[in-house]
């Protein structure tokens, strides 16, 4: 797993920026007691849904549903639904007809994203304990995702790895890395579907290993076991109400080698 965590928040709003995540869980209450247990989250109520707050910024949203996708990503969209219709020429499914601001979407290869339309003024915030640091596609069909995501949103696309053993890559807006992709090797179970992973920064001084002790005791469980890697120490967790996500301790990083940074990568499509 190769990441690029913490990236700094774009001056300007570009189209295909991380701007959003939401949860749709079934006991709205038990999973704002989860999360504030784990993150210290307050929240604001916002007709009927609870939205997270860290330092006085809003982080995520909280919001009563039947069933859902887990953490959803939402990224800047200059128009919902001139996204949308270019999603599902290019291959994709719209699962959520788009308003005014904000649409639901499946790739190619299954992997569900959302888009939203935010104004400059927009608050997201990114920097701090329990706030958002990171999310990567998990595909099985590498190229397929590679090639949607870059005509969808013009992302510049650099190849981690080797391609081969292991394939991951970042994808840059502007030339800041925004997003990665993972082809799901042997080590996901052949069952897995494609899916978005959402990372949560922890502290320095709280650490992963003591978020991933915080899951355990606030009824969650542990799916990976924090490790290390390249840009951090990390562990996947699942919360609750079964939804997955990552948190990573950005200051526990070691620097990648010439080796292991890749090239821009060709779309596999273009004869």
């Amino acid at each position: 797993m190769s990441i690029v965590p913490n990236t700094p928040a774009l001056a300007e709003r570009h189209h295909g920026t991380p701007c959003w995540v939401e949860l749709p869980t079934a006991d709205l209450q038990a999973s704002i007691d989860f999360y504030t247990g784990l993150f210290g989250w307050t929240y604001a109520d916002v007709q009927g849904r609870a939205v997270a707050v860290v330092g006085g910024l809003p982080v995520a949203e909280l919001l009563p549903a039947d069933g859902g996708f887990g953490w959803t990503l939402y990224l800047h969209t200059p128009h919902a639904r001139a996204t949308a219709e270019k999603a599902h020429a290019l291959g994709g499914h719209v699962l959520r007809e788009p308003d005014e601001t904000s649409t639901l979407v499946a790739d190619p290869t299954g992997g569900i994203i959302g888009f939203r339309h935010v104004l400059a003024d927009w608050l997201f915030a990114t920097n701090g304990h329990g706030t958002y640091a990171w999310a990567e596609l998990n595909t099985r069909d590498a190229p397929a995702a590679d090639h949607f995501y870059q005509e969808l949103c013009g992302y510049e696309i650099t190849q981690i790895g080797d391609g081969q053993a292991v394939d991951y890559t970042t994808w840059s807006v502007a030339g800041t890395p925004t997003l990665g992709r993972q082809r799901m090797g042997r080590a996901f179970p052949a069952n897995t579907p494609a899916h978005w992973m959402t990372y949560f920064t922890a502290a320095p001084e709280i650490g992963t290993d003591s978020v991933a002790t915080r899951v355990l005791e606030l009824g969650g469980r542990i799916s990976v076991e924090p490790y290390d890697t390249p840009y951090g120490r990390v562990t996947a967790v699942v919360d609750p109400s079964g939804a997955t996500f990552s948190v990573i301790d950005p200051t526990r990083a070691v620097p990648l080698t010439d080796q292991e940074i890749g090239a821009p990568v060709d779309d596999p499509y273009d004869d």
